[in-house]
């Protein structure tokens, strides 16, 4: 197998257990309308396409992801997958993956649409090495595709069932061809729905072969309580089993899907963690965008806003960020000058004790700090933080070293707090594990 599919769960079988994806939720909007889905945006308890629990801006989004990689070693993969169509939702999709790839640039990344829009884009997402890419082809015959999707908007115009179905395809089979020539794996998914297309799906599969596909994902329909089809069953083992061997003679086939969520995180099949999906939350809750924030295309990734000039840490000495917010009884807070960093106050945190009125206060004595550099955190005062305009990074070295990139915008990854407790004196080493 090329190495290419070596660390992404969905197209090889192998990584499943091993390497996890996340889905980043920021595209909503959908250009297209399937008589099977229902799209819910606040519902933790269901798993399958079209559900988050949160909507994210690009900014937003890349919080979040420092959030993830800090409580998942095994990501692999950063994806974008709905809630609706990563391209009924372009400008934020492309700013999402420009500033991904900035800030991580050896991580994969990858895009699951209906290709109805992805066209204009593929040169782009070739040169920010998407490597993957899941289109959904429900059927290659616009009279079946008629019965699936009840309109398609395109360009600015609506178009009913049978019109919609005919440009839609059109512009699947552009896609994938497009995505081939520019060196993009490409699966194929197709929701075998019972009654409307399961004699037609091997032709799917045989159509998306002749394209240039390199896996098919034949999944079953999963009944969605408010959708047009709503009422039918579930396609039964037999059925998808006879549909996956027809299908298999023409592409090799994805059998552990798992009907993924728009903001799922971790390996397949794990269940959601309620740290992250709190994680989510608080940063959703955030600024969509810095006041000084400039596009990724324009060599900035997280630039905040010059009303909040400064950056406060947590230390006991005053050399080392090794202190946990609950703890401090000082924050010191830094300015960028000249190319160097000068402390330019120290702050008495609000009195212990005060429950949630703390944090409160807690924010408003950092509502000129742009960030804060602390050892340890917990939850609630993060998210009032957060939500106050204030990143947080749990880090731990020297402050100079974790001042270079904190007012720079760029990675702190290499100093997110391990597995070791700080000395409680004032000099500068770490005691043992």
């Amino acid at each position: 197998m090329s190495s290419i599919f070596d660390n992404h769960p969905c197209f090889n079988k192998a990584a499943r257990k091993t390497h996890g994806r996340v889905h980043l939720p920021v595209a909503p909007r959908c250009n297209i309308q399937c008589r099977f889905c229902d799209r819910k945006f606040d519902c933790v308890n269901e798993s399958r396409p079209g559900v988050a629990s949160g909507i994210l801006s690009p900014y937003q989004a890349l919080v979040y992801l420092d959030h993830v990689f800090a409580e998942k070693k095994n990501i692999s993969v950063v994806g974008i997958a709905g809630p609706g169509d990563p391209f009924a939702n372009a400008d934020e999709t492309m700013e999402t993956l420009r500033l991904v790839r900035q800030q991580y640039p050896d991580i994969l990344l990858c895009l699951a649409t209906n290709g109805l829009g992805i066209g204009p884009y593929i040169k782009e997402l070739a040169n920010l090495k998407v490597s993957h890419v899941t289109l959904t082809m429900n059927a290659v015959d616009p009279e079946i595709a008629s019965r699936i999707y009840a309109w398609v908007r395109h360009g600015k115009r609506v178009r009913q069932a049978m019109e919609g179905s005919e440009i839609l395809l059109e512009k699947q089979s552009e896609a994938l061809i497009q995505l081939k020539a520019h060196g993009i794996a490409v699966k194929v998914n197709s929701i075998l729905i019972p009654g409307i297309n399961e004699d037609h799906i091997p032709e799917v599969a045989r159509t998306a072969a002749s394209l240039g596909a390199d896996i098919f994902n034949c999944i079953p329909y999963y009944p969605n309580p408010g959708s047009a089809f709503g009422h039918m069953e579930e396609p039964g083992k037999d059925l998808v089993q006879r549909v996956r061997a027809a299908s298999a003679i023409h592409l090799p086939q994805m059998t552990h899907c798992t009907r993924c969520r728009a903001d799922a995180v971790g390996c397949l099949g794990e269940q959601e963690s309620p740290s992250l999906m709190a994680k989510l939350k608080a940063c959703e809750a955030m600024p969509k965008m810095p006041d000084n924030y400039r596009p990724a295309d324009e060599d900035s990734c997280r630039i905040l806003s010059p009303k909040r000039p400064f950056i406060a840490v947590g230390s006991r000495e005053g050399i080392l960020v090794n202190q946990h917010l609950g703890e401090a009884d000082t924050l010191l807070i830094f300015r960028e000058k000249d190319g160097d960093f000068e402390l330019v106050d120290t702050r008495s945190t609000p009195p212990k004790g005060g429950g949630e009125s703390r944090w409160e206060d807690m924010a408003a004595l950092l509502s000129d700090c742009r960030m804060l550099l602390v050892n340890g955190i917990g939850e609630r005062p993060k998210t009032v933080l957060l939500q106050s305009g204030v990143d947080v990074a749990e880090v731990e070295g020297l402050i100079e070293t974790a001042l270079t990139p904190a007012f720079s915008g760029a990675s702190l990854m290499h100093l997110k707090t391990r597995s070791i407790k700080a000395c409680s004196g004032a000099g500068a080493g770490v005691c043992g594990a």
